[in-house]
């Protein structure tokens, strides 16, 4: 059983979906794990990690749209130590949590034909946000 482990930084630009499936799967095709199971990671509260459609681009709006909705901005939150989008950021990030697990087979990750890896950033203005990639097999 070999492992292999990488830190990538992604600049966001604000608010939104940033797929980030090539940089996992050029990584781990690097590693040359044919096997296994990979684990990514966000290492971060106000930002998190999901799968999602990749081919239509109103998924992406659609899915932002609905995380508005699920934690909307505003006066009710107790947790406003870095502006009105700090809480509903946390909230967002919750739902769709911090990490994933893929398996991988033949030396790529077995997503289906239509699934993407996307960073998903919760705060209106831009950060760098560090995913951290894990694969254990063989």
């Amino acid at each position: 059983m070999r492992q292999h482990q990488i830190r990538f930084t992604i600049p966001t630009q604000g608010k939104g979906l940033i797929e980030i499936t090539r940089e996992v799967a050029a990584w781990l095709d690097d590693t040359g794990i044919e096997t296994g199971l990979v684990t990514i990671f966000c290492r971060h509260t106000s930002a998190s990690l999901l799968i999602n459609e990749n081919a239509a681009s109103a998924v992406p709006r659609d899915t932002l749209r609905w995380l508005d909705q699920m934690a909307p901005e505003g006066p009710h939150y107790e947790h406003d130590d870095e502006g009105p989008d700090d809480m509903p950021a946390h909230l967002r990030s919750v739902l769709t949590g911090a990490s994933l697990s893929v398996p991988v087979g033949d030396g790529r990750m077995l997503l289906g034909t239509w699934q993407g890896i996307f960073l998903a950033e919760h705060r209106a203005r831009p950060h760098r946000r560090e995913i951290v990639a894990h694969v254990i097999g063989e």
